[in-house]
């Protein structure tokens, strides 16, 4: 509800993510909660979900219903979080702000005359309004961390290669045509929120064995409990002695 409310506002929203009310009468009946136990996650457009389209804004995907989930969704139901929406996006995603011709023009929800950033900028729309709590966008190059600036926002770019992408960044590919392409800078998942503590949430939960099993290419390294994440300002070097 909250979620269709903030979508009337700032048009964030690209597709409900039909199921999500089964799979939540599904995790009630199971012993085990995962770290993401009833959570309604928000996905950003390109990331796969079975029965849905991932159209990156262009018109050429709109025919194109995925058969199943990418790795990131599976792993985040795994963890009995629940997919229940996704999120718009600019057109190819190599954009900072968030339009396209399909879905249009997405605004940011602290001010309407301004962007949400992008391209992971319906995540950061839908978010800042109040119709998230947690999402999963995208980075190559700061769509993960301009809409998290741009509307207050929590975001965490991940190492590369850190969380599965298969087969999110598929369409990708399909832009480039028959010319192969090395990407410099490694594009990643990765989550939004209102606070760092539900990002750190959202990284342990999402490197666990499930993952790794499903995706061999991605190291098999846990979260590491221990790393700072809120940080200390960074003490000055000692003095050289002369």
């Amino acid at each position: 509800g909250e979620a269709l409310e903030v979508n009337r506002e700032v048009n964030c929203v690209t597709d409900f993510i039909h199921g999500c009310e089964d799979q939540l009468q599904e995790l009630k009946k199971q012993k085990e909660k995962g770290l993401l136990y009833g959570i309604p996650i928000s996905i950003k457009d390109h990331i796969n979900c079975k029965g849905h389209i991932s159209s990156g804004g262009m018109v050429k995907f709109l025919g194109q219903v995925k058969e199943e989930d990418s790795v990131i969704v599976q792993v985040l139901k795994h963890q009995g979080g629940i997919p229940f929406v996704k999120t718009n996006i600019p057109q190819t995603m190599i954009n900072y702000d968030c339009s396209n011709l399909i879905f249009g023009q997405t605004l940011n929800p602290l001010n309407p005359q301004k962007s949400p950033g992008g391209s992971s900028g319906g995540e950061g729309a839908l978010i800042a309004g109040g119709g998230s709590i947690l999402g999963m966008g995208s980075d190559v190059a700061g769509s993960i961390r301009l809409p998290s600036s741009f509307c207050g926002l929590c975001g965490l770019k991940p190492t590369g290669n850190r969380i599965s992408s298969v087969p999110a960044a598929a369409h990708l590919a399909a832009v480039a045509g028959d010319r192969p392409f090395v990407l410099t800078v490694t594009g990643v998942l990765g989550p939004m929120a209102r606070d760092v503590d539900s990002l750190a949430l959202c990284m342990k939960a999402l490197l666990c064995q499930e993952m790794f099993q499903l995706d061999p290419t991605v190291p098999p390294i846990p979260f590491n409990d221990q790393v700072r994440l809120r940080g200390a300002p960074m003490s000055p070097p000692a003095q050289q002695q002369s």
